[in-house]
């Protein structure tokens, strides 16, 4: 009884001590979330005073007499409109409007028509309803309307079925369906003003500025990648910056991009062309780079599973080409920097002087490779002591096959759990070339990169051309620089949750 007493007061300790700390870890954790984005901040206090000005409709009493209870929905619109972004509203506030209005008209249209049936008005009322509702449901599975429309159908669906039910207990539908459209038009009014006025947030400038940051969080990783593949101590201060996480996070954010991209390009669509210098709106544009960019984050990906490979080519090896491909990755990761810098300064590259330092050192990757043909001939003439270890190997199962019967079959199969490992590598060190197959799948990985960087170049080209940055004069030079930043650099600047 005393034992089972003391661990009950211990875990009721432990249990207040987690009530105590639980303010100030939430009140750190509120704190940490604005210092990385202050627009959060900003975005909170302007739902506060839209609340608060929707409000003044049921509050006052004023303005409620002339509303009455449909003052109401102000409020829910607030709610609901006000997104995070300029885009975001606009896309919910226009939907929501002209959805309400078509409602409110088609049903008074429809009330119209069943005034003087001799048929119960109930049934009129619940066969329309079941109509409308199915035939504007199944309209949302068209691409173009399930794509900008979506939420304007279902609250059209929304408004028409509770104006037609309401109506059946309410004489003067008319006022019932003007005041709600007055509620929801001053709604809408409201997240309108302070979202595009009052320190707007654009999901165009969101989609922008994630795209240059998943071009440089790529080149960290390519970087990083061989660097650490090849022991390189000058990447040894890459390699600390990212310790935090894997060298492959960057890629994983780009990989899992597709869905936020599509999200932005879409609420971008409804903003209106703030700038100047962009006299079409490239969007889509922004998608097509961003497929490019998740196709060639997965070479980076699989170059990076080469650094957990079970089979290692030896050190001596790996020197033999370490230049060549680290040359190479600088490259790679010149390009993507670059290509982020013009993105950044809303200017085209020189494609001439990216593509030369490139094929360059791709063709020195090359050269090395044929210069080497001893590697393959010297995994060859190892194997003749290989092949006599795995027959060893061999003779020395063959007992333990033939003492299966001797054993319970709960043992054999223990012993099958502990050998078969042990016998898969030992069977794949005797291949003839073990040793060159990691360098070789590491090589050509990293020549697939480059491959897949050229359809990266041809989407950003389009995508400047679309967008008419500003020409690249012969007189500039191109200076290329990575900014070193922590590993979190790639979530500082992709678009908070709110975006979506």
């Amino acid at each position: 009884m005393a034992g089972s007493f003391c661990y009950e007061k211990s875990n009721l300790r432990v249990f207040a001590e987690k009530v105590l700390r639980f303010p100030g870890e939430v009140g750190v954790t509120m704190w940490e979330m604005g210092k990385e984005d202050p627009r959060r901040v900003i975005h909170s206090i302007k739902v506060g005073l839209a609340l608060t000005l929707a409000s003044l409709l049921c509050l006052l009493e004023s303005l409620s007499q002339g509303i009455g209870q449909n003052a109401i929905w102000a409020v829910m619109t607030v709610v609901v409109v006000l997104e995070f972004t300029a885009g975001a509203t606009l896309c919910k506030g226009l939907n929501r409007g002209v959805g309400t209005l078509l409602a409110g008209l088609f049903a008074l249209f429809v009330e119209y028509l069943t005034a003087d049936r001799p048929m119960p008005r109930a049934v009129v009322m619940g066969w329309t309803v079941f109509v409308i509702g199915a035939a504007a449901t199944y309209m949302r599975f068209i691409p173009i309307i399930k794509k900008n429309y979506d939420y304007g159908v279902m609250i059209f669906i929304l408004t028409f079925s509770l104006i037609l039910v309401s109506n059946y207990r309410i004489d003067n539908t008319t006022k019932m369906a003007r005041d709600r459209f007055y509620t929801i038009a001053i709604g809408c009014g409201i997240c309108l003003f302070l979202s595009l006025l009052v320190f707007p947030t654009w999901s165009g400038d969101d989609l922008h500025k994630s795209t240059i940051a998943k071009l440089e969080g790529l080149a960290q990783s390519v970087e990083a990648c061989v660097g650490e593949y090849f022991g390189d101590d000058q990447m040894k201060e890459i390699q600390d910056e990212l310790s935090k996480d894997s060298i492959d996070q960057n890629c994983i954010k780009v990989l899992d991009s597709k869905y936020t991209d599509e999200t932005m390009a879409l609420y971008a669509s409804w903003e209106p062309r703030y700038r100047g210098n962009c006299y079409k709106s490239p969007w889509q544009q922004y998608v097509k780079f961003g497929v490019a960019l998740r196709r060639f984050g997965y070479t980076i990906m699989a170059l990076h599973g080469c650094l957990h490979t079970e089979i290692k080519t030896p050190p001596s090896v790996r020197a033999l080409f370490k230049d060549q491909c680290t040359n190479l990755a600088g490259e790679v990761s010149n390009v993507l920097v670059e290509l982020a810098n013009s993105m950044r300064n809303r200017r085209h590259f020189s494609l001439e002087i990216l593509s030369a330092h490139l094929h360059i050192a791709l063709q020195d990757l090359n050269t090395s490779l044929q210069s080497q043909p001893q590697i393959l001939s010297d995994s060859m003439n190892r194997k003749d002591s290989r092949i006599s270890h795995t027959t060893s190997f061999d003779a020395n199962s063959s007992p333990l096959l033939e003492s299966k019967t001797a054993r319970p079959p709960e043992q054999v199969h223990g012993i099958q759990k502990v050998l078969r490992p042990q016998r898969s590598k030992l069977v794949i060190a005797s291949l003839e070339f073990s040793e060159a197959l990691p360098i070789s799948a590491f090589a050509s990985l990293l020549v697939e990169a480059v491959a897949r960087l050229d359809h990266v170049i041809e989407e950003a080209e389009e995508l400047g051309r679309i967008a008419q940055f500003k020409e690249y004069k012969a007189g500039e030079d191109v200076v290329v620089t990575l900014e070193r930043t922590k590993s979190n650099f790639v979530e500082n600047h992709f678009p908070p949750s709110g975006t979506e």
